[in-house]
C-alpha cells in the first residue's frame, strides 16, 4: 500500500513538472464528485495520459496497465504505480472479465477508478468508439462516470516515444453522468447502458471539438 504522503509528494511533483514541462492545464475540475467514489473515463492515446491524470487530480485513481510499462525504465515503472497503475497482462484473466470483478473490488472499498474505453491508444490522437464495459460497471456499482478529455499527449509523447516532448497539455473534465438517477426513474439496465454509452460519447466528442478548436 503507498504510503499517502509518499503519493501526494510524487503527484505534487509529476503536477509541477507538467505545469513547467508542457504547461498543463485544467478546466472544469469542480465537476468531479468529493464525496463518493467514481469512474474517470477518458481518451487514450499516449502512455502519459494516466501520469496526466493523476497529477492534475488530488485524489488516487486506480487502474490497469499493461505489464511492458513495468519492464522498461524503473522509475517510470515505480512511478505510475505509485499514482495507482496495477499491472495486467493482456492475456491473463484480467482482460475480460477479471478486469471487471478487480474494478468492482475496488469501487465497493470506497476508490475511484480510471478507464480508458478505447481499448488501446489512439494511433492518430483522434477519439476512437467506445466499449460497453465501463457502461455495465456503472450500473452494476451506480457510482457516477465523469468523462475527462485529455489534449497534447499525443503530441508530447506519441506511441514508440520514450521521452516527453514540449507540447502543450490540457486536462477537461465534463458533467458527471450518474446511473443511479436513471434506474430510479425505471430505466432498465439495458436501456441505461445505452444511455451512458451514448452520453459519454456526446461528452467526450463534445470536448474533443473544443481541444481541436471546433
Amino acid at each position: 500500500m503507498i504510503n499517502s504522503f509518499i503519493y501526494q509528494l510524487v503527484r505534487r511533483f509529476c503536477f509541477v513538472f507538467l505545469k513547467i514541462h508542457n504547461r498543463l492545464r485544467v478546466a472544469g475540475k469542480d465537476k468531479i464528485p468529493v464525496e463518493r467514489p467514481f469512474i474517470m473515463v477518458a481518451n487514450h492515446c499516449s502512455n502519459l495520459d494516466p501520469v496526466v491524470l493523476g497529477a492534475a487530480f488530488p485524489d488516487r485513481l486506480r487502474y490497469l496497465a499493461k505489464v511492458e510499462l513495468f519492464e522498461g525504465s524503473r522509475l517510470f515503472a515505480w512511478l505510475i504505480r505509485t499514482l495507482g497503475a496495477i499491472p495486467v497482462s493482456r492475456d491473463s484473466s484480467l482482460s475480460a472479465g477479471g478486469a471487471l470483478r478487480t474494478f468492482l473490488q475496488l469501487l465497493e472499498g470506497g476508490e475511484s477508478v480510471l478507464l480508458f474505453p478505447e481499448g488501446a491508444r489512439s494511433l492518430d490522437g483522434r477519439l476512437k468508439d467506445l466499449e460497453g464495459g465501463v457502461a455495465l460497471l456503472a450500473v452494476r456499482t451506480g457510482v457516477p462516470i465523469v468523462p475527462a478529455y485529455i489534449s497534447g499527449t499525443f503530441d508530447a509523447m506519441p506511441v514508440g516515444a520514450s521521452k516527453i516532448g514540449w507540447s502543450s497539455i490540457e486536462v477537461r473534465f465534463g458533467d458527471p453522468i450518474d446511473p443511479s438517477r436513471m434506474l430510479e426513474n425505471g430505466v432498465s439496465s439495458r436501456e441505461c447502458r445505452s444511455l451512458i454509452l451514448s452520453e459519454l460519447r456526446e461528452s467526450l466528442s463534445s470536448m474533443e471539438a473544443v481541444a481541436l478548436g471546433g
